[in-house]
């Protein structure tokens, strides 16, 4: 008994220690924002051995800047890319031609200047709805590729959806088309090696961004490449929330019908995507690409839709996309609407909401009425209460599950891409969004917006103030874990 006892105490010491080790680390090296710095301590403190397992799933940022070093430093290469755009394109000019957008020119310098998104006027823009659609486009492009297909997916599911793109994909490499697949080692790491070899037998390559030491199991939550685009030829570019799998078509017994929105893109914003690809691709498979120039696509017809191709992660120096979102809401001067599955707002993207709700703009939040990840949903919720009171509305969608990232002020500028309304999509993931100035597809994604709230039930204050106190005891203690969500 008294071994045992001893034995108990010998490795609750050392969990002790191991939690001021980390604490320290915490203080002095991390330099985290002061309120995730103070969740962790008390993680910590409270629960010595579970504390320490939480951490090493969801807190590891020690290694960060070196981890993503090499993945920062853009050479001469990509700087091609750049220099190409920046030769053929000016904004001075898109103004004089569209003074309308006037307004807007600041986010376009923004994104300029922090995170080198080159503003571009000769592109097309379709958008999809559904999966259906998207995919049976997607195919089409595929089969009738001539020179390259390069596609990056957070998850590529084993399915009858992912087996078709991946045997497509296969039948493009063995006629000699040069095919490049990333995907995420969290996201699809349910993927077995029978399927990606399908694609490596046919002479096609398949690379995993940081995969997993063990099969199936992924101890890095942290750090995941959520972006979802594919660029064919350099003539066609696919952005947007669609992943590859059947709950994507709408198949899932759990979602039922998945709401989301993709975009098709032809001009010269594909360069930017391109690029994006090319910087993820280097740093996940060490392998450097050569001939940039033979990959730029040719320039459209000017004075079509303007585009900024917007990426942003831990690599990145700011958070690009969520200022860009800031932004947007900072400048909105009718209209405010919004959809994301997940809605956890830092606290400038919080206060700019209230702040636009009380300045009477119309602003609508969208949301899933079920959960995907139950902490992130009731966490969405905690922040609801404040936001009705400034004049916010918000809406759960109840045909299937909302997966749609989109934002569209006033009558000419929106945004489609990968990025959530919440802090992980901000700070800890690779994202990359469209920031689009045209008339036209503001006005397709606001009609439908506003065809979506056929599906909704809107969440009134006397609704809210109704909930049960189980729901007030989740939503607290959501939130207080928000900052590691």
């Amino acid at each position: 008994m008294e071994s045992l006892f001893s034995s108990y105490m010998f490795i609750f010491s050392n969990l002790i220690w191991i939690n001021i080790l980390l604490a320290l680390v915490l203080v002095f090296f991390e330099r985290r924002n002061p309120t995730s710095t103070w969740l962790w301590l008390m993680v910590l403190l409270f629960l010595p051995g579970i504390g320490f397992i939480l951490y090493l799933f969801l807190g590891q940022d020690m290694s960060k800047k070196k981890t993503f070093k090499t993945k920062a430093e853009e050479d001469d290469c990509f700087d091609i890319l750049i220099a190409d755009q920046e030769k053929n394109f000016s904004t001075r000019e898109f103004l004089k031609r569209n003074p309308e957008y006037k307004a807007y020119n600041d986010i376009v310098k923004l994104h300029l200047m922090g995170s080198n998104s080159v503003f571009t006027s000769d592109n097309k823009v379709k958008l999809y709805f559904s999966g259906e659609d998207k995919f049976a486009d997607l195919l089409k492009s595929i089969e009738g590729a001539k020179e390259y297909i390069h596609m990056e997916y957070y998850i590529f599911n084993d399915d009858a959806l992912g087996r078709e793109v991946m045997v497509t994909l296969a039948t493009k490499a063995s006629e000699g088309i040069e095919v490049k697949l990333l995907i995420d080692g969290m996201g699809s790491r349910k993927l077995g090696r029978s399927l990606t070899n399908v694609l490596r037998e046919a002479g096609g390559e398949v690379v995993y961004f940081f995969p997993p030491f063990i099969p199936v199991f992924n101890v890095r939550i942290n750090y995941r490449n959520h972006r979802k685009i594919c660029i064919i030829d350099g003539k066609e570019a696919y952005l947007g929330g669609f992943n590859v799998g059947n709950e994507y078509l709408g198949l899932s017994k759990k979602f039922g019908y998945w709401r989301d929105t993709h975009i098709r893109i032809e001009g010269s914003a594909i360069s930017s995507i391109q690029w994006q690809f090319f910087l993820d691709w280097r740093f996940a498979s060490g392998e450097e690409i050569r001939g940039c120039q033979s990959y730029i696509g040719d320039r459209g017809e000017d004075n079509q839709v303007g585009i900024q191709i917007v990426s942003s992660g831990p690599d990145s120096k700011w958070p690009s996309i969520k200022d860009g979102y800031l932004k947007m809401i900072n400048n909105a001067e009718n209209r405010l609407y919004i959809e994301t599955p997940y809605f956890i707002p830092d606290d400038s993207i919080f206060e700019a909401l209230k702040i636009a709700g009380l300045s009477g703009l119309d602003v609508r939040v969208m949301i899933p009425n079920k959960p995907d990840h139950p902490f992130v949903y009731w966490a969405g919720l905690s922040y609801m209460g404040e936001l009705l009171e400034a004049g916010v509305r918000f809406y759960t969608y109840e045909r299937g599950f909302l997966h749609s990232k989109v934002i569209i002020t006033d009558d000419t500028v929106s945004t489609v891409g990968t990025a959530n309304l919440d802090i992980r999509s901000f700070k800890l993931n690779f994202e990359i969004n469209a920031f689009i100035y045209d008339k036209d597809t503001n006005g397709m994604l606001a009609e439908r917006f506003l065809r979506d709230l056929d599906n909704c039930r809107e969440i009134t204050m006397d609704i809210y103030s109704s909930r049960s106190r189980v729901i007030k005891i989740k939503e607290s203690v959501s939130r207080l874990l928000s900052p590691i969500l």
